[in-house]
């Protein structure tokens, strides 16, 4: 205790010397240069995005305009969507399930539709980060289908751009390709940790 004496002061003064001692003849902190490439360049970004994309095995649509290929995609299902998802993107032909919805609403409806916060050509990487047209993270994670929209001005070549973009505060999710692992075996497994189909409309 503070200010005791006997074997157990004496044994705190040891370690809190030893620890001392041992601080005292440290060296000074080493500055760790990071002066690593921040950017590249691309022939195209765009398609760099829409093949590393494709890569993963998510399914890539370029488009010019989202709502033909929400309608023939969605038509005649029960999609959930973020509560501030554009209202042109509703179209008629689709139940839409509204946030907030239950993890059970979410595990039995056929899929989810969101937009993004930043695209990154380099991996083919998609990031959510729970703003507009986004929702929280449980309504992209628990449908088995998600169908992202994608604007090409919202694509950074490389991830440092990427980053440099997004509040590293808010709750970042980077999805490249649908979910998948693999067990001992390497048999690759889908739809483990969410989604099992990603569909992406990518808009020029």
């Amino acid at each position: 205790m503070p200010g005791g004496s006997g074997p157990v002061a004496d044994s705190r003064d040891v370690v809190l010397g030893r620890i001392r001692a041992a601080l005292g003849s440290q060296r000074p902190a080493v500055q760790v240069p990071r002066e690593y490439q921040r950017t590249r360049s691309f022939p195209s970004v765009p398609d760099l995005f829409a093949e590393r994309v494709a890569d993963y095995q998510a399914i890539v649509h370029r488009v010019e305009d989202p709502l033909p290929m929400i309608r023939s995609a969605l038509a005649g299902k029960r999609i959930a969507v973020p509560s501030d998802v554009p209202a042109s993107w509703l179209v008629p032909e689709v139940t839409w399930l509204h946030e907030p919805l239950s993890n059970a609403d979410l595990d039995s409806c056929d899929g989810v539709l969101t937009g993004c916060a930043v695209g990154i050509a380099e991996t083919g990487t998609i990031v959510l980060d729970g703003g507009v047209a986004q929702g929280r993270r449980a309504l992209t994670l628990l449908p088995d289908y998600h169908l992202v929209v994608v604007r090409a001005d919202q694509v950074a070549g490389t991830v440092p751009e990427a980053l440099a973009r997004l509040e590293p505060t808010r709750p970042l999710t980077f999805v490249s390709g649908p979910s998948a692992t693999s067990d001992i075996e390497l048999d690759r497994v889908e739809g483990v940790h969410g989604p099992r189909t990603l569909e992406v409309l990518f808009v020029s």
